[in-house]
């Protein structure tokens, strides 16, 4: 059994702004300290930082993810318009019987889709937070290059599918 890397070992690839938090507490075992782990005795395992709280177990871990994915279903507009394309897409497909490889490419940029407005809904929410009810040009910034990124995939997704699609749907359309 290998033995966990230490601090040394673990901070090649990493800033060290990674390694700690930022106050001035330090966390053994999921709990607070205040005095600091020796560098020697620093590991992967006992330098985590959770937000707020860890998931026990991995059923947890789905709970709380399909909590994410209910709450952008249900509050955000666009989440749910690729929702149903995404659902559409893969439908079409299915009745064409369109093959594995282009199904699989289709299925994988549809996904790219969702998840960009998942990840645009997180850092909207995030910058909500930080800037409250103020306004900021650099959360201005932030929100609309994240929406510009699900916009290029969404694009993206509609060329893909057109691409794919398109020509059994017209070989159909003619055979009738």
């Amino acid at each position: 059994m290998k033995a966990p890397l230490t601090m040394t070992q673990a901070s090649v690839n990493m800033p060290s702004t990674a390694l700690f938090p930022p106050s001035s507490a330090f966390r053994t075992n999921n709990r607070l300290s205040e005095t600091p782990i020796p560098t020697s005795e620093l590991t992967l395992d006992n330098r985590r930082y959770p937000a707020w709280q860890i998931a026990p177990n991995l059923l947890v871990s789905f709970k709380y993810a399909w909590a994410g994915i209910s709450y952008a279903f249900l509050t955000q507009r666009n989440f749910r318009i690729h929702t149903i394309m995404t659902a559409t897409a893969i439908s079409l497909g299915l009745f064409l019987q369109v093959n594995g490889v282009s199904m699989a490419i289709v299925s994988l940029t549809c996904a790219l889709v969702m998840v960009l407005e998942l990840l645009n809904t997180a850092l909207e929410s995030v910058v909500d937070l930080a800037v409250g009810q103020s306004y900021h040009e650099l959360a201005k910034i932030a929100k609309d290059c994240a929406a510009g990124a699900v916009m290029i995939s969404a694009i993206a997704a509609l060329l893909v599918g057109g691409f794919i699609l398109c020509p059994p749907l017209v070989a159909l359309a003619f055979a009738l």
